[in-house]
């Protein structure tokens, strides 16, 4: 199986290993080596240059770590939860719904427990591991939970997303912003979750890593200003319909889809065009890659529209390794009524409008006896409150709460009356819409490296584009000759010197060096041979087709440079080289 021969070079050759090996491992966690913490940092960095440069979009750095009152306004604390089956006899415990899938075949993500514990219960489904009864289902969430302070009367939570980092201070990022929407915050980093029983590598991780853009648009409008440079695209989309029909996914151009309204808008489909492009960029071949829209019941709760960017695998399937949804108001409007911050953008209209508006009117007779000195300041801030939030507070509540200078007040419904009036406004407030592309980073790695492993005969390689590559240039001497090993070390350290990360290696035949280069990627190879102390020439190796070209030592280190950053091919520079090399 070709996840078996990805995964053992993996770990052989220092990409990824299991974490904390010597005390017997735990599920869900992997080390990234030497050379799979410099790819992974180089496919971070190519994301930045998507979003943060391209897209002009602003990074920001946010705790790990989360108040208890954070994640409940955002849902997690109620909603972030899987549903578990516990055997009866070895007590081990499973996601019901994998299980479900696993003995009968049936997709049954987003049932309710009382219906996941109906089937298995019906279908006699029992125990994976020694084939005991299992329990009813029942939630289990998956956030880690720890507390905050010495004392610990704080609850926190390790974050599940990044996003909730990027919502919370949207205040301070409006003001950044100049107010005005659109615009896109991006953050890359940790997210935890106490998954049930990993059992797939690194596709199902305990602590993994993410790189998440929170695009602030208004909700009237969802168009995109580019959306013509990606029109022309070609999205492999499996809909929700062509799901439930139990057809197959179609092949469409991006204006199609959105014309056809098989996506919900322009800025949702160029945002799915955007990771097709940034994934082949990473050497992911298109055909291994469809955008599979989730079903209603599996829809997230704060979304309307939610497409998985899935790859295909050998072991496991369809895999998501970008998820891209219209998330809506929810979170600027849930932390808005938790917090009682105003989380609104002002939208300035073409011209000015008339309106009706149902205003706050404190009776006064009421109103200055009971607050005396505080009235005016009190009566200075309901001017800013909006008069439904009033009504629905007494609705809800009894009564009405109002901080003022650090004070609380609370008003009762006899001291407020509410009228109509006509004003002239120039805008409105709303609450805006965000769209947000989602990236699994360590799931795009595995991906990477499954779909860029090369069989060719004997020959294996990953296939890995030259600017990701770990390694991007390889030193060798002919053979191990002081006077050939000193130019070759003395290259090496040069290229270093010019930021190109290359390695010097003497052991062995050529052969086996120019295999062991390969088997790790590595697009090029430097040797340095007689020829080298007599003309001051060396040859550069391509690792995709064995080719070498004779390059003068004054011009190697800016050849590599421009292969290395994919600024030209090499056939170019054996085009450019015919004459030193005839």
């Amino acid at each position: 199986m070709k996840n078996d021969e990805v995964m053992n070079i993996a770990k052989k050759r220092g990409f990824l290993w299991s974490s904390f090996e010597i005390y017997s491992g735990s599920a869900g966690f992997f080390d990234y080596g030497p050379l799979g913490a410099i790819l992974k940092n180089k496919i971070m960095n190519k994301w930045r240059d998507y979003y943060v440069v391209r897209e002009g979009f602003y990074e920001i750095e946010s705790p790990t770590i989360m108040p208890e009152e954070a994640l409940k306004a955002s849902g997690h604390v109620d909603h972030f939860t899987d549903p578990m089956t516990e055997c009866k006899d070895c007590l081990e415990v499973f996601r019901a719904d994998h299980v479900i899938k696993e003995a009968a075949g049936e997709e049954v993500e987003g049932l309710e427990n009382e219906e996941l514990t109906d089937i298995l219960k019906d279908q006699q489904i029992c125990c994976p591991r020694c084939g005991g009864g299992l329990s009813k289902v029942w939630s289990y969430n998956l956030m880690f939970q720890t507390v905050i302070g010495a004392k610990g009367k704080k609850t926190g939570y390790m974050r599940p997303e990044t996003a909730q980092g990027i919502f919370i201070p949207f205040k301070r990022l409006l003001r950044f912003f100049r107010g005005k929407l659109p615009f896109g915050v991006v953050q890359m980093g940790k997210a935890y979750r106490n998954e049930i029983s990993p059992r797939q590598g690194v596709i199902r991780l305990r602590e993994f890593t993410q790189a998440e853009a929170e695009i602030f648009v208004d909700p009237r409008d969802k168009t995109h200003p580019r959306f013509a440079e990606v029109a022309d695209d070609t999205l492999t989309l499996y809909s929700r319909e062509k799901q439930v029909e139990e057809e197959g996914p179609v092949k469409l151009f991006a204006q199609q889809a959105v014309s056809e309204g098989m996506i919900s808008s322009e800025i949702l489909t160029y945002q799915l065009c955007l990771a097709k492009r940034f994934l082949d960029d990473l050497g992911i071949p298109d055909e291994v890659i469809r955008f599979r829209q989730h079903l209603p019941s599996e829809m997230a709760h704060y979304a309307i529209d939610c497409w998985d960017v899935e790859v295909e695998t050998d072991r496991y399937g369809w895999i998501e390794i970008i998820g891209i949804a219209d998330r809506t108001d929810f979170d600027l409007k849930s932390h808005s009524e938790h917090s009682k911050e105003d989380l609104r953008v002002f939208i300035e209209y073409d011209e000015p409008k008339t309106v009706r508006k149902l205003a706050v009117k404190p009776d006064m007779k009421k109103f200055g006896p009971i607050f005396k000195g505080d009235s005016p300041k009190i009566i200075k801030a309901l001017e800013d409150v909006e008069a439904s939030h009033v009504e629905k507070a007494f609705a809800d509540e009894g009564s009405f709460k109002i901080e003022v200078e650090g004070k609380d007040y609370e008003l009762s419904p006899d001291l407020i009356n509410f009228e109509e009036k006509e004003e002239i406004t120039r805008g409105e407030k709303i609450f805006p819409h965000v769209i947000e592309p989602s990236y699994g980073i360590d799931r795009i790695i595995y991906s990477v490296l499954l779909h860029t492993y090369t069989q060719e005969g004997e020959r294996t390689y990953f296939k890995l584009p030259a600017d990701i590559a770990p390694l991007e240039v390889s030193v060798f001497p002919l053979v191990n000759k002081e006077s050939l090993a000193k130019n070759a070390l003395h290259i090496k350290d040069c290229l270093r010197k010019e930021g190109i990360i290359s390695e010097y290696d003497s052991s062995g035949t050529i052969g086996r060096r120019y295999a062991r280069s390969d088997e790790i990627g590595v697009p090029f190879a430097v040797t340095v041979d007689h020829d080298t102390l007599n003309d001051d020439t060396v040859t550069i190796r391509n690792r995709d087709d064995s080719k070498q070209v004779r390059v003068p030592l004054s011009d190697v280190y800016s050849v590599l440079g421009d292969l290395v950053s994919c600024k030209t091919s090499f056939r170019d520079v054996e085009a450019e080289y015919k004459k030193v090399n005839s």
